[in-house]
């Protein structure tokens, strides 16, 4: 038997006819890792705990098999209890937008449709609260909103059947922890748990071991990030000519999109408008916009009206940008791991792609502890015209700075008195004399030490 014959197959994994057409409208050839070891587990209804690199198809994963064992709703039943049967709790509007759109997707050919529903702040709480009206086969949902809802009696969780944590470190890195953990108090003990995280911090996995049933534990090893499918480049530059060689890279490498990440809010907005005075289609991304203005500036990216989009970390996940060649690093990640997140915009589903970093003096350190962490060795390389002149590290980075670069406070409270007792000859500290006294810099400078 050929190799072609043999290879998985959608229809092999059990999926019925109307799952099947979705998935050949949506141009799937052959089901990912991910896939092929989740959706059987799935449908017999075993708990899961998985970890994929992102851009693997995490999301039809379970949103394939969620549908094809949803429970029919009894007639009535879900206008008189509010009820839902699938939940999905992500990070994210986006990822809320993105997830709740391939839900609907599958299951276009269903005879009578399920009645998805996607929940998320930052927009009025009434066309929600009228959506779920009689009650939702699946909702996809931010923690915060979801319960927002549910104390306004908006949604029952008392008949959830399927519970589905997707991007779990994501879920405590935002802060979620809390309504997390009020929401589980409200779904019934009788459940599937299926739990999807990119890594699996000592919190996630506590939560894994409290939430999950005999799980079947599932880990797809992601491609090395030194493959050729992502091209990894560090130009080095000195930081106040970052965005002219962003210019200058634009105009000659040829770039027909570029996502670019930044530190800060400020910083989406000052690139972006920097850009557009040079008559380049640019937009901001941050997590302070409404949400109209953020979704607009998605699909105008996505549709190719925007050349340049700069975005703080709230699209390094989650987000599905089809065919984007490149994504810059303008600003280093604060955490090495979401450099992997970062560039993982780009070469997905086996297309390739390039991910260009920014390296300044103040930044090359950290540049090799993202190097360091990921087993990379990505050779720097200088652009003529844009050759860095500055040799010694800055201070304080101006835009969000690295993680780790400064000292605390504490150590630095911890050094000042070791000197002190081992230079006896030294008048001690006045009682008056504070902590902030014994360091000279400016209030900016000690909260930009606090947040190092």
């Amino acid at each position: 038997m050929s190799d072609a014959a043999s290879a998985p197959t959608f229809s092999s994994l059990g999926l019925s006819v109307p799952l099947l057409r979705a998935i050949a409208e949506s141009a799937y050839a052959t089901p990912t890792p991910i896939q092929l070891a989740t959706i059987p587990e799935v449908l017999r209804g075993r708990d899961v705990q998985a970890s994929a690199q992102t851009g693997s198809g995490k999301t039809a994963a379970f949103a394939l098999p969620i549908l094809e064992t949803l429970p029919a709703r009894r007639p009535g039943a879900a206008a008189r209890t509010r009820a839902v049967r699938a939940l999905v709790l992500v990070p994210t509007r986006e990822l809320a937008l993105q997830v709740g759109a391939a839900f609907r997707s599958y299951a276009q050919f269903y005879a009578a449709a399920p009645r998805i529903e996607i929940l998320f702040g930052g927009v009025s709480v009434n066309p929600q609260m009228m959506a779920l009206r009689g009650g939702a086969d699946v909702v996809v949902a931010t923690p915060g909103r979801l319960l927002d809802l549910v104390g306004r009696n908006g949604l029952a969780l008392d008949a959830v059947s399927v519970l589905v944590l997707d991007e779990a470190d994501r879920l405590f890195a935002l802060g979620f922890a809390d309504e997390l953990a009020r929401v589980l108090a409200l779904l019934p003990a009788s459940r599937q748990t299926l739990l999807f995280s990119a890594t699996f911090p000592a919190a996630v996995q506590a939560l894994a071991t409290r939430t999950l049933r005999d799980p079947r534990r599932i880990e797809i090893a992601g491609t090395p990030l030194t493959a050729p499918v992502i091209a990894q480049r560090a130009v080095e530059v000195d930081a106040p000519r970052r965005t002219q060689l962003l210019r200058h890279l634009l105009e000659t490498e040829g770039w027909t999109r570029v996502l670019v990440f930044v530190a800060t809010k400020y910083a989406t907005e000052h690139v972006a408008e920097k850009l557009r005075r040079a008559g380049i289609a640019a937009g901001a991304l941050h997590g302070e916009l409404s949400q109209g203005a953020r979704t607009q500036a998605l699909a105008d990216f996505r549709a190719s009206e925007l050349r340049v989009l700069v975005a703080t970390d709230v699209a390094a996940r989650g987000l599905d940008i089809v065919d984007l060649p490149v994504v810059v690093n303008y600003d280093l990640p604060r955490s090495t791991e979401d450099y992997v997140h970062r560039i993982g915009r780009t070469g997905r589903a086996g297309a390739s792609g390039v991910a260009v970093s920014f390296v300044s003096a103040g930044t090359d350190a950290h540049f090799r502890l993202i190097e360091k962490r990921h087993r990379l060795d990505v050779p720097r390389e200088q652009v003529a015209g844009f050759e860095p002149v500055e040799l010694d590290v800055p201070a304080a980075p101006a835009t969000g700075g690295v993680k780790g670069r400064r000292k605390s406070k504490k150590d630095r409270l911890r050094e000042a008195a070791g000197r002190a007792a081992s230079s006896p000859a030294l008048e001690p500290a006045a009682p008056t004399e504070t902590p902030a006294a014994l360091f000279p810099w400016s209030p900016e400078e000690r909260r930009a030490g606090r947040r190092g």
